[in-house]
C-alpha cells in the first residue's frame, strides 16, 4: 500500500489516499487503510485562518477544491475528531474502513481531523487524574475552556468539509460532549449512547433474578469521574458497577503505572485482576472504557468475551446511520 501525503506544516491539511498495491512498510500503514476518496486534516488549532499561501501553495484554494470534492458531498460523509491516541484514532478508522466495505471497497466517506495540541491538552488532562502517578513532576492544570474550544472548532471544521455525522472515538473527550455538539448543524454519535443500545439489543437477563441486569465499567479515573457512562447506563434500566476504591489503587492504577514503565504482562494481569473483581458481583458484562486496557488483552483472551467495547459500537452505530440513508 503506497502512501502520498500533501501538507502545509502548522496551519493547513493533508490529503491521503493509498493505492491497491501494498509497498509502504511503516506502522501507519499496517494501521490505517484508507479508502481513496479519504480525508485526512492536520490542524494546529493556534490560527484557525489559513495562510494564503505557503511556499508557493495557495491553501485557500485548496481548500476550496477540497470543500468541492464529491466525497465530501456525499450524504453519508463521516467527520471524525481525532482523540489522544494516534493509533487509537487509526484503529477506529480502519474499523469504519473494514466494516462498512462492500465487495472489497469501503463504502463509508471519512474527513479525519487530527490536532497534535488537542491531543497534548486532553493527555494532560487525563494525567491530571491520577496525581499519585505524576507527583514527582509539576504539572500546569488542564484548561478545560480550552479543550471545549478546540474541539467545537475541529468540529466546524469537519462541518465545512461536508460531514454529516460527527463522531469523537476518544473516552476522554466525551466529557464535553454536550458543550461540543452545542449548536452543531449535523448530529453527534455518543459512545455512551451507541453501547447502552447495543446493550438493550442484545436483551440479556440479569444474573440475580428480580435486580436490575448490572453492567461493570472499567476505565481511567477521568473517564470514570465524568460519568457519562454511569449516567445512560443508569437512564436506561441498567445498574451500573465501578471499581471500588480498594480495585483502584491496587490493581487499576498500578496497571497504568506498569504501561508507564512498558512492563505490559504485569498490566495485563493487574487488569485481568480488575476485571474479574467486577465480574464476580453478578455482572453480566464489563464496558471497557479506556483504549489503552483494551489493547492489553489479546483478541483470544477469554475475558474480552464478558467486555463491550464502546469504540466498536460507536463505529457500528455510524456505519447503521449511513445504511439508513441508502
Amino acid at each position: 500500500m503506497s502512501l502520498q501525503i500533501f501538507t502545509i506544516p502548522s496551519h493547513g491539511l493533508a490529503q491521503v489516499w493509498f493505492s491497491k498495491r501494498i509497498s509502504c512498510k511503516t506502522r501507519l500503514s499496517r494501521v490505517l487503510a484508507t479508502s481513496p476518496s479519504s480525508t485526512l486534516l492536520h490542524m494546529d488549532e493556534s490560527n484557525n485562518n489559513l495562510p494564503k499561501s505557503i511556499k508557493g501553495f495557495d491553501s485557500r484554494g485548496s481548500l476550496n477544491s477540497l470543500y468541492a470534492d464529491s466525497m465530501l458531498r456525499q450524504a453519508s460523509t463521516v467527520g471524525i475528531i481525532g482523540g489522544i491516541s494516534t493509533d487509537s484514532t487509526l484503529n477506529f478508522v480502519r474499523k469504519l474502513e473494514d466494516w462498512s466495505s462492500k465487495d472489497g471497497e469501503s463504502s463509508l466517506p471519512v474527513v479525519l481531523c487530527s490536532d497534535p495540541k488537542l491531543k497534548k491538552e486532553l493527555l494532560l488532562y487525563e494525567e491530571n487524574s491520577y496525581p499519585s502517578l505524576y507527583h514527582r513532576v509539576k504539572r500546569t492544570p488542564a484548561d478545560q475552556n480550552q479543550i471545549v474550544e478546540n474541539l467545537r472548532n475541529k468540529r466546524r471544521s469537519l462541518e465545512r468539509c461536508g460531514a454529516k455525522l460527527i463522531l469523537m472515538p476518544c473516552h476522554i473527550a466525551h466529557t464535553w460532549y454536550d458543550e461540543v455538539c452545542e449548536g452543531s448543524s449535523v448530529p453527534m454519535l455518543h459512545m455512551g449512547d451507541c453501547i447502552v443500545k447495543e446493550l438493550e439489543e442484545a436483551k440479556m437477563k440479569p444474573l440475580e433474578a428480580g435486580n436490575p441486569l448490572r453492567v461493570g465499567v472499567m476505565a481511567s479515573s477521568a473517564t470514570l469521574s465524568a460519568g457519562f457512562y454511569q449516567e445512560r447506563l443508569q437512564n436506561n434500566g441498567f445498574e451500573a458497577v465501578l471499581p471500588d476504591k480498594a480495585t483502584m489503587e491496587h490493581t487499576v492504577i498500578p496497571a497504568i503505572e506498569a504501561m508507564k514503565r512498558d512492563d505490559m504482562e504485569g498490566a495485563r494481569n493487574l487488569l485481568r485482576i480488575a476485571l474479574q473483581v467486577l465480574l464476580v458481583q453478578a455482572v453480566n458484562v464489563v464496558v471497557l472504557g479506556s483504549d489503552e486496557m483494551r489493547e492489553l488483552l489479546p483478541g483470544d483472551d477469554p475475558l474480552l468475551k464478558k467486555c463491550a467495547d464502546p469504540m466498536d459500537a460507536l463505529a457500528r452505530s455510524a456505519i447503521k446511520w449511513a445504511e439508513s440513508l441508502c
